[in-house]
């Protein structure tokens, strides 16, 4: 089994354990924002550790970073900003598993922003998987008890359904980016190219966010650092999660990595029925269905 196989499953395992911990902490008060910050914050210390450990233990030189690392680097690290602050907004309207599967049209997204971006190629048969998939957008979009006096379109555009695709677009956003990024870290080890890239992207959207909140959201700073046993683990989770995908990225193609991140809906329907005892009606059983076959047809048609 090719290693970025295995990266990605276990990143899609942490980032799945992460989100159900931010659905949890907006109990303790936090709003989306703050959900979003904790993620950072506590991240920061621990891969810039992690990485200059691993810097001098495997005896490295520093590598060579090339121009465009920077942009790339910043423009990932303000889409995943926005791309998590959507998706745990979301949790809030519908529940875990629907949030998570709205969260997957990323895949789609990646294969067409790859393909705008960094000239990744996408198929015919590519382009109508991702036309099915949002199909399944459609599914998920109505809510689970509509309101038969509204038009389909007033109930297929809902809050819900705007933070599920926007997440899904920065994501979309941030993996492509990612990508570019840490190809433009001039090393062979690919552990080396991941932990690097990571610890500037969670310095800089630790600093961006810090002082976002300062203005906006002060007390809100405390309530996430006083929360820490919770928001800490919250911290931990997201970096192995974003190390494990850095390091996937280093390793395949953007879209292909996403597409066998799929195998997180399983955890995260698991989870919303058994952990927060949610229960997801047919519809969205399908359209979450809808959207897992078309990412498979386009993982087999890059």
């Amino acid at each position: 089994m090719s290693l970025w196989i295995l990266i990605t499953i276990c990143a899609a395992f942490l980032q799945n354990l992460r989100f159900m911990l931010q659905k949890q902490v907006k109990s303790l008060g936090l709003t989306a924002l703050g959900a979003t910050f904790a993620r950072f914050v506590f991240s920061m210390p621990v891969i810039l550790v992690l990485a200059f450990t691993y810097l001098n233990v495997s005896g490295a030189a520093f590598p060579k970073i090339e121009t465009q690392f920077w942009p790339y680097a910043m423009v990932g690290g303000i889409a995943q900003i926005l791309a998590t602050v959507f998706v745990v907004a979301l949790f809030s309207e519908r529940n875990f598993a629907v949030g998570m599967t709205f969260k997957k049209t990323e895949v789609m997204l990646t294969g067409l922003i790859g393909f705008i971006l960094l000239g990744e190629g996408v198929s015919g048969i590519g382009f109508i998987s991702i036309a099915v998939g949002f199909i399944g957008v459609l599914l998920l979009s109505d809510p689970p008890k509509p309101d038969p006096k509204r038009k389909l379109w007033e109930r297929i555009f809902n809050k819900a359904s705007i933070f599920g695709v926007s997440s899904g677009v920065f994501f979309a956003i941030s993996a492509v980016s990612y990508r570019a990024a840490t190809l433009s870290v001039g090393s062979d080890d690919f552990i080396l190219r991941a932990a690097l890239s990571l610890a500037f992207v969670t310095c800089f959207q630790t600093v961006v966010m810090a002082i976002w909140m300062s203005v906006r959201a002060r007390p809100e700073m405390g309530l996430v650092i006083r929360s820490w046993r919770i928001t800490g683990l919250v911290g931990i989770l997201g970096m192995g999660g974003s190390l494990c995908w850095f390091m996937a990225f280093t390793l395949q193609n953007a879209a292909y990595v996403f597409t066998l991140g799929q195998v997180e809906l399983i955890f995260a329907f698991v989870a919303s029925y058994f952990y927060f005892k949610e229960q997801p009606i047919p519809r969205e059983v399908l359209g979450a269905l809808v959207i897992v076959i078309s990412v498979v047809v386009l993982m087999f048609s890059l």
